[in-house]
């Protein structure tokens, strides 16, 4: 088992694979990504991520040199050739290799990446207690200058929303857009547990709509759970019974407390506890 990297049309290990200074990923952020899971061999939703994938480069009018059929096939050949089971996989598409400006128009063709590895988002003991949150004071990005929806490559706020958590000795951190709207976390959707009913923010309130995020919200259904896609402040975070986050990296993960006030009673809450049963279940029977 082994780190595996494909960067277009070559396999590469850690150590030897490499892009130019030039890229205009590295110089400007210019690019798309997606993170994607494997279980147990097979990759969870690898369609719906390629989709979100492709769709976030043409948002940005970045013209991916192959089908979508043709990096799924990829994608499942080098999850193989990595020989990791239970795997984190994560695409890229940069502009690719230009000048020092701006114009796009110089980088000729897209580079796409694929990176085969492990990710651990938090320790073992984080998870089984809890995680503790604080609000960031930097705002989501404003969804007016690009759509929350295009995963790109530019996570600056979000990087330094983190920051601030590290900084206050908090495992991960409450966005929120700049009217105090609760938004999402670092790299995460939110959820919020009251009286049995489930809420999270809508999509049109500037998060990016997680693949993760949808799978709980069709499994809250077929558990006969009541979910409501709500815009949320941090009053609804703060007195719910259960908050918990949902991504690819985290799948879902309960919180302790927000801002020093402790949520529920038990960790994970009833509600919760039946989503992470059932989305487990659901990574391994669906293919």
């Amino acid at each position: 088992m082994t780190t595996t990297i494909w960067i277009d049309g070559e396999y590469y290990d850690r150590a030897n694979a490499k892009i130019s200074v030039f890229d205009h990923g590295l110089l400007y952020g210019d690019g798309v990504f997606e993170g994607i899971r494997a279980y147990d061999g097979k990759i969870f939703r690898l369609d719906q991520h390629l989709e979100r994938l492709y769709d976030s480069a043409k948002a940005i009018a970045l013209a991916v040199p192959m089908p979508m059929e043709e990096l799924r096939d990829i994608t499942i050949e080098a999850l193989a050739r990595s020989g990791i089971a239970n795997a984190y996989l994560r695409h890229v598409i940069t502009r690719g290799v230009g000048d020092l400006g701006l114009d796009p128009r110089k980088c000729p063709r897209a580079s796409v990446i694929i990176i085969v590895d492990v990710i651990k988002m938090f320790p073992a003991e984080r998870l089984a207690e809890g995680l503790v949150v604080v609000t960031a004071g930097t705002p989501i990005a404003q969804r007016e200058s690009l759509s929350p929806r295009v995963k790109s490559l530019n996570y600056l706020a979000h990087v330094m929303a983190k920051l601030e958590g590290i900084n206050a000795g908090a495992d991960e951190v409450l966005m929120l857009d700049s009217g105090g709207t609760v938004a999402e976390a670092s790299g995460q959707n939110v959820f919020v547990v009251k009286h049995g009913v489930m809420r999270t923010p809508p999509v049109f309130a500037g998060i990016l709509q997680g693949v993760t995020r949808d799978a709980v919200l069709e499994l809250a259904e077929e558990l006969g759970i009541t979910a409501k896609e709500e815009q949320l402040n941090r009053y609804d975070v703060y007195t719910a019974d259960e908050v918990f986050l949902t991504g690819t990296a985290s799948e879902i993960v309960s919180v302790r407390s927000v801002d020093g006030r402790r949520i529920g009673q038990t960790l994970p809450g009833p509600v919760t506890a039946r989503l992470m049963e059932a989305f487990q279940e659901l990574v391994r029977r669906e293919r």
